[in-house]
């Protein structure tokens, strides 16, 4: 199992991946290449976020939402509900 810092450190080497991306699209976008090429790119980059955000989904259903379930916080299982439905949406 990864730990605290390895997750960390696999998030943020993805965020500079995506932040790769998105300078890539708008070089793309200044170079005025084919639509259907930027299209990919942007499908791509969107991919790639939520890889990221399902990372961090994971993490917090590790190590905070187990621990809450563990303490009968009720309220922690509530807000985890209410951020994945504006996640997914």
């Amino acid at each position: 199992m990864e730990t605290d810092k390895q997750v960390k450190k696999n998030i943020l080497v993805r965020l500079k991946r995506i932040e790769g991306q998105v300078k890539g699209l708008q070089r793309m976008i200044n170079e005025d290449k084919c639509c259907d090429e930027i299209l990919i790119q942007v499908a791509a980059v969107r991919a790639a976020i939520n890889k990221v955000g399902i990372l961090i989904f994971e993490q917090h259903s590790k190590t905070c939402l187990k621990e809450a379930v563990k303490d009968g916080n009720e309220q922690s299982l509530d807000n985890l509900i209410a951020v994945l439905n504006k996640f997914v949406k």
